[in-house]
């Protein structure tokens, strides 16, 4: 790579701009394609996202960004730490999804949130005394088939303390990984040993958002350690150490210390970075500014953006300072180009992935040369980004009366309910449901029949009236699936549903969509997140009509379901000229007049979830204040509504509750479900210590793996349960929705959990 940097991509999406790898995958786990096809795809798509890259100027582009499930899982295949009940699995490609996604045999390992995004990623189970061994093939793949592309690329690597950071002990009763930095730190000098041969010059990105966090304190002195050590290990590897979402001051102040070329910090999310830039300076080492946004998909300010480079341009040498993007473009959509049908002016607000990586190069452009060496083409851009940026600002789409008057009277709606011992008493009287209650999350499989009838409506191939029947059709066969089966409190299914926020989002007022804006969630599967663009309301009912025709059929309690503000808010792409604030209580506004709806339709329970409630969560603990009063808050505002006799659920996906029970506890939901599947008991004995009083539904068999537990199986789940809470505050459930699942799978499994719960009943 060049000794003189300018651009710099931290890394790019990879699941296809037409969520190829998706496709290629999902034949392969059906067995309608071999391997070699997924291969291929793969090989595809890497070789295309280095074209774009580099056709748009980027110095430092990236290999070992590429994954077919997930980064993490890579870097435990590459240092050779696969936990011992894997190890049974000869075939490295089965071991790898088996991994991933569990077997016939093998539950899959845990999955949790990467940091505060809505990615997921695999928890590596490491202990002491494990034996590791370096395996660094797939990176000597992809760099020789850059190179054969006349590219000759960066190296994108999880740093060690990252790696521990985020995974578990499984031989402590903590489970903190950190104790293990002596044993894992030599695997790493032996894994930048083993690419230290790969070419002349190695450049090597290891990337640490763990430094983001408070636990950059924790690990400073092992920050300092590790790359003073792996800095040294060869004389022709740069290594550069890269941090994202939020500043890493504690950090950079240790990592000057050492041998390492250069530094890597969020512009966008850590304001605070500005702070550090003159101890980089004075270290001489160089510094990967990352000011276009990586999370989000507003057009940058290109003039503004340059500026800001000029102010850190005052505090250090210009020429070590290389423009970039601020974090992975994994967590943006891939491009404009197939947005077709958006309309004009939204559409010149947006930058997607492959736009940012033109921002970034003319940002660069701009900051070291000037705008008067533009050629033509750039100069149309620059101009265009300007005339964008100023239509934005003054667009009167964007401002609603209505909302801003309704926003006026907030202050005495955020409030919570009649206390909860009042509440309970009335809803067991009204319901009459048993201890240990059944139901399930709220989807069900999402078939290729359902989504070709979704298809076929929206593009005009059938008419409305014959989509309602359809509907109902699918409607009726899942109640009578859950009837026949004996659940106590059913769900209509959301087939009408594509997303559950992107269903609410396209019924929403100041909310765009696009065509093919996918993001990866995990392995597969894809998010398409709404657009909020300006002040949000709901112009008429979203969801009544299907929970009441559901109703109907059945005497048993249907609950409504909706998505809550905040889950709105965190995965959506979020307007960014007002406060996050703002934008959720105006969501919550919108649920709060659908949650009055339904419970005046008759609909007695109602669900409305915050699956991304704790992904919000600010990495600092000093900002998650401000973040806790507007989530409950708002949560507040869309449920309050409801009467004392209406039973509110949440659910809630997978997190750490330790340090968020008591907010959880303040949301004030009567019911709550949440994933422990993968996690055993650990996080409900969180509720447990706390003396959390109201009722849970943890997830009894995880329904992200394709396996069928029996009844034996979520027997002892249900008892184990029982060890923790009594029968009466607990709820049997899966662990999240089914849609992603076949009936193949769903139909054994809940009827498994059913008469599982039969038979724990017995013994009580």
């Amino acid at each position: 790579m060049s000794e003189t940097l300018g651009t710099w991509v931290m890394g790019f999406a990879r699941i296809g701009e037409k969520r190829e790898l998706k496709k290629a995958l999902e034949a392969y786990w059906r067995g309608q394609s071999g391997f070699e096809a997924v291969l291929e795809t793969a090989d595809m798509l890497k070789k295309r996202h280095w074209t774009y890259q580099k056709e748009a100027g980027i110095d430092a582009v990236s290999v070992n960004d590429f994954s077919l499930y997930d980064q993490t899982l890579d870097m435990v295949e590459m240092l050779g730490l696969t936990p011992d009940r894997f190890k049974d699995i000869d075939d490295p490609t089965q071991r790898y999804f088996a991994m991933a996604r569990g077997d016939a045999d093998h539950t899959a390992m845990e999955m949790t949130k990467w940091f505060n995004t809505n990615y997921h990623y695999i928890v590596p189970e490491l202990k002491a005394g494990m034996a590791w061994s370096v395996n660094v093939q797939k990176i000597v793949d992809e760099y020789e088939a850059a190179k054969a592309q006349g590219i000759t690329p960066k190296i994108n690597l999880i740093g060690p303390l990252t790696f521990l950071g985020n995974a578990k002990r499984i031989d402590t009763p903590d489970g903190d990984a950190l104790s293990l930095f002596g044993e894992i730190l030599p695997a790493y000098e032996a894994l930048v040993k083993a690419l230290a041969g790969l070419d002349s010059r190695v450049t090597l990105q290891v990337e640490e958002p763990i430094l983001v966090t408070d636990k950059a304190s924790q690990v400073s002195l092992l920050c300092k350690e590790a790359y003073t050590r792996l800095a040294g290990v060869a004389e022709n590897v740069d290594l550069y150490v890269v941090t994202y979402f939020d500043h890493a001051k504690e950090a950079v102040a240790q990592l000057v210390q050492t041998p390492i070329k250069g530094i890597g910090l969020d512009f966008v999310h850590g304001e605070e970075n500005v702070g550090v830039v003159e101890a980089i300076a004075e270290s001489g080492k160089t510094l990967i500014a990352g000011v276009v946004d990586g999370r989000n998909i507003w057009v940058s300010d290109i003039e503004e953006k340059v500026r800001f480079l000029e102010r850190l341009a005052e505090k250090m040498e210009k020429e070590k300072i290389v423009v970039s993007t601020s974090c992975s473009l994994l967590h943006v959509p891939y491009t404009l180009k197939y947005e077709e049908k958006m309309d004009d002016d939204i559409k010149s607000w947006l930058a997607f992935g492959v736009e940012k990586l033109d921002e970034v190069a003319l940002i660069h452009k701009i900051f070291h040369r000037g705008a008067n060496y533009l050629n033509a083409k750039e100069a149309m851009a620059y101009a265009k980004n300007r005339e964008a940026n100023a239509q934005r600002r003054t667009s009167p789409r964007i401002h609603d009366e209505a909302v801003q008057s309704r926003m006026a009277d907030i202050k005495a709606l955020k409030k919570q309910r009649i206390p909860f011992s009042e509440r309970i008493g009335r809803q067991h009287a009204c319901f009459g449901y048993p201890p240990l209650c059944t139901t399930t999350i709220g989807s069900f499989p999402q078939t290729p029949e359902v989504r070709a009838v979704r298809r076929d409506f929206k593009k005009g191939a059938i008419g409305e009236a014959e989509y309602v029947e359809k509907m109902k059709g699918f409607i009726r066969d899942c109640v009578a699936f859950q009837e026949e089966i004996g659940l106590e409190v059913l769900v209509h299914g959301e087939f009408e549903r594509n997303d559950m926020v992107e269903y609410f989002g396209e019924q929403l007022k100041g909310v765009a969509f696009s065509e093919n804006g996918w993001v990866q969630s995990y392995g597969s599967r894809c998010v398409k997140p709404p657009i909020i663009y300006g002040d949000v309301s709901r112009p008429e009912p979203m969801t009544v009509f299907w929970s009441t025709y559901a109703q109907s059929l059945t005497e048993k309690p249907m609950k409504g379901m909706l998505t809550g503000p905040v889950t709105i808010l965190n995965w959506s792409f979020v307007r960014d000229d007002q406060p996050r604030s703002e934008t959720c209580y105006q969501i919550a506004f919108a649920i709060r007049d659908e949650v009055d709806d339904l419970q005046k339709a008759g609909i007695g329970m109602i669900q409305v979830d915050e699956a991304a409630f704790k992904e919000g969560y600010p990495l600092r603990v000093s900002k998650r204040p401000a973040y806790e009063r507007f989530a409950l808050e708002s949560f507040w505002i869309a449920t309050n509504v409801a009467e004392p006799e209406t039973q509110i659920h949440t659910h809630m996906c997978y997190s750490d509750f330790n340090d968020i029970i008591e907010t959880i506890e303040a949301m004030d939901a009567d019911v709550i479900s949440i994933e422990t599947a993968r996690s055993g008991n650990v996080l409900l004995k969180v509720f447990k210590s706390y003396g959390y009083e109201k009722e849970i539904g943890p997830g009894v068999y995880d329904i992200h793996s394709p396996r069928i537990p029996s009844v034996e199986e979520i027997e002892k789940q249900i008892e184990a349960l029982l060890e923790v809470l009594p029968a009466r505050q607990l709820w049997i459930n899966p662990d999240c929705g089914l849609k992603t699942r076949r009936w193949e799978e769903v139909k054994p499994s809940l009827q498994h959990m059913v008469e599982a719960t039969i038979r724990v009943r017995e013994r009580l």
